[in-house]
């Protein structure tokens, strides 16, 4: 009625008034309501549930006015997040030696399934606004973070210490872990402490972590690895899930668990004595340290390998060549006389590993021969090269580049080869191209009997202008032996009328192969000085001390071997307390110039040099001065059998991988593997690194053999006990 009686009022002239008013009261009526309604603007810091939207807090010098406080805090939050996960890609799309992404870490909350910061930025941008944020909040954000799940993504600066981890797929069952006893919450102690990153928007660089590589609380118990390959596991190479008898138990390239191996690989079922010695191993090796369950049918077709008694004997006058090995390799030589075995071929690869004996003889030639295990080699013939004394490492060949530099080998062999070069467009050939030395030997004895085959890798080899050196078939033998030489310029290049292959493009490295796909193209040959390859090395052994020009920094080349000669002679060799007539398989596992090799030679001994894919690259030159090497990233398992190697050598190698390998405590467990029962490590490195490597090492109940340290540097000589669990 009141309303009624009101607008009555308006309608009469004298109402100007009282319509004015009108207005000017429902406006402040609703001014009130809306200000009931709404929450308070005239406070700048809003109080918020969660943070999974800032990326840094407001800096503290920021001045902001009452009125646009809120719209300039919510317009920089928004951006911070843009830069983040701007960031975040560009980190994604790094990679080193055409490897795969270094590892990082990405969290996601386990209710919304959003991406986090890490946890050290929440707990910085909680302490600006605590003012404002409840206590109560705070504790449920802190459980909602706990409770998140972690995905693993590769970031070149960041690395966590796992104690407790997981090993997956093995045995085809739901994930088995490798025990390690610590406080209950050592992971996430540990997580917080190595995980502290801060981060430079406008620069878009990081700072690199704190924290130790090991962590010095932690203890350790350990459990053997449960696998199908049980006594003979190599990580990356056997397969442990999705199992068929299609497909056997072995990769067709290198595949790694997602986490790595936290188990010990137990001892072979009729246990492991100490090897023979060399060079009486040249002859026999114990049958129970090589025993396979192929290997006795293996030996029934096979003469140059026989079982007698308790050992595996290898007769010196048979071989897998009629007429003998030493016949084989001097009928090589009335063929091409230019190859001098132990002069100027002194660095060879044999692909396939089957009868070790070429290796053995080409040795008396004082030829050092790398032999190449395949995945496919069931009989694990590999294992028993390395229980020889042979150099070998194993890998898959098919359609990843092999792990080392372009153009070292100087002559490559394949002995009654059964691969098919010309197949998939010549990948495998154009890859021993890639790695064969300008000028270098391709020596291939075949019985092929299919002329298709013949005319397919006539065609290949004419394609790519390798020159048919020789060609015979031995009447001893009865095997068809080719010997074909790659050009040494690319002026032959030029004359080629099928563009088949192709030549590579100009920007791809032919250097890099760590996780690079195998190319249908042809390299071109250096021709600069300050490339590898465009001299042939000087005869062996002038060529172990010679420093070509393409070499940078000659001087600490020539300084790294003076160092390595001087700590070999005056302390490795005496002071250790190390039997060198029981060492045979050495492994430098981050060589640098290949001082330390070179500085053994008197001992006969061979050196498999590490270069780590993340380091310079001087691989190139280890090959150059008569020694072998192969590339390897660290935080991944090794490609070899367990039991391969007699002393692992580590110099400052740990405190490289502080900001690479997440994972730390599984590259002691990595060399747990390789390294012999009786077999010995020394590690050179910061105190602070050795202190808690030495009780992992007392865990896995090795024997410290000798500890030294003076101005925060030092070293341990520890020895691998026979052990089970």
């Amino acid at each position: 009625m009141a309303l009624a009686r009101f607008g009555r009022q308006v309608k009469r002239q004298h109402g100007v008034c009282v319509k004015m008013t009108a207005v000017a009261i429902l406006g402040l009526c609703f001014i009130f309501v809306w200000s009931m309604f709404s929450s308070p603007s005239n406070s700048v810091t809003v109080q918020r549930e969660s943070f999974d939207d800032i990326a840094e807090p407001v800096a503290s010098s920021t001045m902001v006015s009452k009125s646009k406080g809120k719209d300039i805090e919510k317009h920089d939050a928004n951006d911070n997040k843009k830069k983040v996960e701007s960031s975040l890609k560009e980190k994604d799309e790094k990679k080193v030696n055409g490897s795969l992404p270094l590892p990082a870490h990405e969290h996601k909350s386990g209710k919304k399934n959003e991406k986090h910061v890490s946890k050290r930025k929440k707990d910085k941008v909680k302490s600006k606004l605590s003012n404002k944020v409840s206590k109560e909040n705070r504790e449920n954000q802190e459980q909602e973070e706990s409770q998140g799940e972690e995905t693993e993504k590769e970031n070149e600066y960041e690395e966590e210490v796992v104690v407790d981890d997981k090993e997956e797929g093995l045995d085809g069952e739901s994930e088995e872990k490798g025990e390690m006893e610590g406080d209950a919450d050592v992971d996430e102690s540990v997580d917080q402490e190595t995980q502290e990153m801060a981060e430079n928007e406008n620069e878009g660089k990081k700072r690199k972590i704190k924290g130790p590589v090991f962590d010095p609380k932690a203890h350790y118990s350990w459990k053997q690895c449960s696998t199908r390959s049980k006594h003979n596991y190599i990580p990356c190479i056997d397969v442990e899930s999705g199992f068929t008898r299609l497909h056997g138990y072995r990769h067709r390239e290198r595949t790694c668990p997602k986490a790595p191996p936290m188990c010990l690989v137990p001892l072979p079922h009729d246990g492991y004595d100490s090897p023979v010695h060399w060079p009486e191993s040249k002859l026999k090796v114990l049958y129970k340290n090589v025993g396979h369950p192929k290997l006795a049918a293996y030996m029934k077709n096979h003469n140059w390998l026989i079982k007698s008694g308790e050992y595996l004997m290898f007769p010196q006058n048979q071989s897998e060549f009629k007429g003998g090995v030493v016949h084989y390799l001097e009928s090589i030589e009335e063929m091409v006389p230019d190859i001098e075995w132990g002069k100027n071929i002194r660095v060879v690869l044999d692909v396939g590993c089957s009868d070790s004996s070429f290796v053995a003889s080409l040795l008396d030639k004082d030829v050092l021969t790398l032999s190449l295990g395949l995945k496919d080699d069931l009989v694990d013939l590999a294992q028993v090269s390395l229980e020889r004394g042979f150099a070998t490492f194993v890998s898959p060949f098919a359609r990843r580049r092999l792990p080392f530099p372009s153009g070292v080998f100087d002559a490559i062999h394949c002995g009654r080869c059964t691969i098919l070069w010309h197949a998939h467009e010549g990948k495998l050939l154009l890859e021993i191209n890639r790695i064969l030395r300008p000028g270098g030997y391709f020596i291939l004895s075949t019985k092929h009997d299919s002329i298709e085959e013949e005319n397919a890798m006539n065609t290949l080899t004419s394609s790519i202008f390798w020159n048919i050196l020789a060609h015979k078939t031995d009447d001893v033998s009865e095997v068809g032996v080719k010997i074909y030489q790659k050009p040494e310029s690319n002026d032959i290049y030029v004359l080629r009328r099928r563009r088949n292959p192709p030549l590579c493009k100009e920007n791809e490295n032919p250097d890099a192969s760590w996780y690079v796909p195998m190319k249908t193209c042809l390299h071109t040959v250096p021709s600069a000085i300050e490339q590898h390859g465009t001299e042939w090395p000087e005869e062996w052994p002038k060529r172990l001390e010679t420093y070509p020009d393409w070499l940078n920094n000659k001087e600490k080349a020539i300084d790294d071997t003076k160092h390595w000669k001087d700590i070999v002679d005056k302390s490795y060799l005496t002071g250790l307390g190390i039997n060198w007539s029981t060492i045979r398989n050495v492994m430098d596992m981050k060589a640098i110039y290949g001082g330390f090799a070179a500085a053994l030679l008197q001992q006969k001994i061979w050196v498999m040099n590490v270069v780590p894919v993340h380091a310079p690259d001087t691989l190139p030159f280890i090959f150059e001065r008569g020694l072998i090497g192969i590339y390897h990233d660290w935080c991944e398992p090794f490609g070899t059998y367990p039991r391969s190697y007699d002393l692992l050598h580590a110099d400052h190698f740990f405190s490289r991988l502080k900001n690479r390998c997440k994972h730390p405590v599984s590259i002691v467990v990595e060399m747990d593997r390789i390294l012999r029962p009786g077999g010995w490590v020394v590690v050179r490195d910061k105190v602070e690194i050795l202190d808690p490597l030495e009780a992992i090492l007392r865990s896995l109940r090795w024997e410290i053999r000798m500890t030294y340290s003076q101005n925060k540097e030092g070293i341990i000589c520890a020895q691998k006990t026979i052990w089970r669990p």
